[in-house]
């Protein structure tokens, strides 16, 4: 051993650009940039939440106030705030909806732990207090919720009224709330066990620009916005046999390498000859099945179109793959590979309907083992259209959890502080420092009614005073009515969400949160600044550096 290193000389062993943070440095360094990524998405949330503009490096606008499409969209380049995503993708997989609430709990458990840390205790202290906290916060949810009859369509409707409330979809709620739910309900079968088992991938959603929100529709079968390849076909088969293929309706094309010698124009009318002989086979095995319609997902030859049309048969091209997916289960087909092998066999059975206005084939199967739905949404542009796909995609997700879980609670804040307000009883009742955790656990549930009273431009803290009052009283499902500003039941005022939805938030932001706790020691290879000092808010200074179209973005936090 070297006399330097028996002196107590530390190693050097990382590299010459590297650098580390530790203990306090590390953790602080951690909760601000998963704060600010909670901080860029609270002002969306509730009825009254405002929507963000992101621009992306080639141009493109997305205007939204969906939590995971925002965080998605951000050029975020930091490892903890990559984290907190995860938190909202999470919850978009697992409930579609409620990823802001996600979001937001995470950030504001990590500012509380931050003023825990900041007393010297234990951040094992504080991440069990929290892990006691969520499994108690989970048991109270199904204590609380509303079992309820998934027949019952008026509170099915609330479901997704409530779920599409502040977004895009609000204008029409009404109208799609009542699609959405016949939509569920068509795709909804019953399980081995009795319970409901809902399949939304039977549920297709395709817009449409140009017509109003209030003309969107459901369609029992599918909408193929294509054109016929031939303007002489038929385009309307009250009972067709359809024939879904995935190969080209061409000759096959040689390699690139390959080259063909022509001594005489025989030759070459030979070689003609014998690609239209092949096409004419191509068309024959088509007809030769019985099928009146043919929609194809690779091109067809100008020629065999012609064949085609003269054999009075529809064909449709270039479909995209997804719809051939689709058109599969609504007409009961088999997607043919090989037209060598095609048969009868592999022919659908149904309806097919051109709308000239739409441009649109509309598509319906016939006989009870066909199913598939599609939501028809209409808007006047691009940008609303895509707001209105998001806010019904999240509303069928709820509509469906409620309709498998049939469990549902009051919104607008009522079960975040009724969850509040047991857990400080519950805390009473647990040991240790983890005492201060559980409570800090239940601070940070009544962020939500106060970012939704910030986003109303109510007073938070008086609309918080009212709101522990009710639940005190015992009205557990008081709520805030963010239109009004008055405190009510929230449950009979219609605003409904799924239990299932609020407790994968709890356990997605509580394991977020504990995550980032855990660290104590950061090595990176570049750069470790965080931009600057704090701000108010927890987000550091300068901004988020690189959240590209939110005003600075998150590069410079690491």
């Amino acid at each position: 051993m070297s006399q330097r290193q028996r002196m107590g000389q530390p190693m050097i062993i990382l590299g010459e650009d590297s650098q580390r943070m530790k203990d306090r440095d590390a953790q602080s360094h951690n909760i601000q940039a998963a704060r600010a990524v909670a901080e860029s998405v609270r002002s969306t949330l509730g009825p009254k939440g405002m929507d963000k503009m992101l621009v992306s490096s080639m141009g493109d606008v997305t205007v939204t106030n969906d939590g995971v499409t925002i965080l998605q969209e951000m050029d975020i380049d930091n490892p903890t705030a990559e984290m907190i995503i995860e938190v909202a993708e999470t919850q978009e997989d697992e409930a579609g909806d409620g990823t802001t609430t996600a979001v937001a709990i995470a950030g504001e458990l990590l500012k509380n732990a931050q003023d825990l840390l900041d007393q010297d205790i234990h951040p094992t202290a504080v991440i069990k207090g929290f892990h006691m906290a969520s499994a108690k916060a989970r048991e109270e949810i199904d204590d609380i919720a509303e079992r309820v009859d998934t027949e019952d369509e008026d509170l099915l409707k609330k479901v997704a009224g409530t779920s599409m409330t502040g977004k895009g979809a609000e204008s029409n709620k009404d109208l799609l709330a009542e699609l959405i739910v016949d939509a569920v309900r068509s795709v909804t079968v019953e399980g081995p066990e009795g319970e409901n088992v809902v399949d939304l991938e039977y549920v297709n959603i395709e817009t449409q620009t140009g017509r109003a929100a209030g003309e969107s529709e459901l369609l029992h079968g599918a909408a193929i916005d294509k054109d016929p390849v031939h303007p002489d076909m038929e385009t309307d088969f009250d009972e067709a046999s359809v024939m879904l293929i995935n190969e080209p309706i061409e000759v096959e094309e040689a390699d690139v390498d390959t080259s063909l010698s022509v001594d005489s124009p025989d030759q070459l009318q030979s070689f003609l000859d014998k690609e239209e002989e092949r096409l004419q086979e191509k068309v024959q095995q088509i007809v030769d099945t019985g099928a009146d319609v043919v929609f194809c997902q690779k091109g067809i030859d100008d020629l065999a179109q012609h064949y085609l049309a003269k054999e009075g048969i529809l064909a449709v091209r270039r479909v995209k793959k997804s719809d051939i997916k689709f058109l599969k289960e609504v007409l009961g087909a088999r997607i043919v590979s090989d037209l060598d092998m095609a048969s009868a066999d592999d022919l659908g059975h149904g309806s097919v309907h051109r709308d000239e206005t739409d441009e649109l084939f509309y598509v319906e199967g016939s006989g009870d083992e066909r199913h598939g739905v599609t939501l028809l949404l209409r808007g006047s542009t691009d940008h609303v259209v895509d707001e209105l796909e998001r806010g019904v995609g999240d509303a069928l997700d709820v509509v469906a959890s409620t309709v498998a879980d049939g469990r549902v609670l009051a919104g607008g804040g009522a079960i975040e502080v009724e969850l509040a307000r047991r857990l400080r009883d519950y805390a009473d009742s647990v040991e240790g420092r983890e005492q201060l955790a559980v409570e800090a656990f239940a601070d940070a549930l009544e962020l939500v009614p106060r970012v939704l009273a910030e986003n109303a431009g109510l007073d938070s803290i008086d609309t918080l005073v009212d709101l522990r009052a009710a639940h005190e009283d015992g009205q557990s499902r008081a709520g805030l009515n963010v239109f009004s500003g008055d405190v009510e039941d929230t449950f009979e005022a219609g605003v409904v969400e799924p239990a299932h939805a609020k407790e994968q938030a709890l356990t997605s932001a509580t394991e977020a949160a504990n995550l980032v706790l855990k660290i104590d020691d950061i090595i990176a290879a570049g750069d470790l600044s965080t931009g600057g000092d704090d701000e108010e808010g927890g987000a550091p200074g300068g901004g988020m550096g690189g959240m590209g179209g939110m005003g600075g973005g998150m590069g410079g936090m690491m």
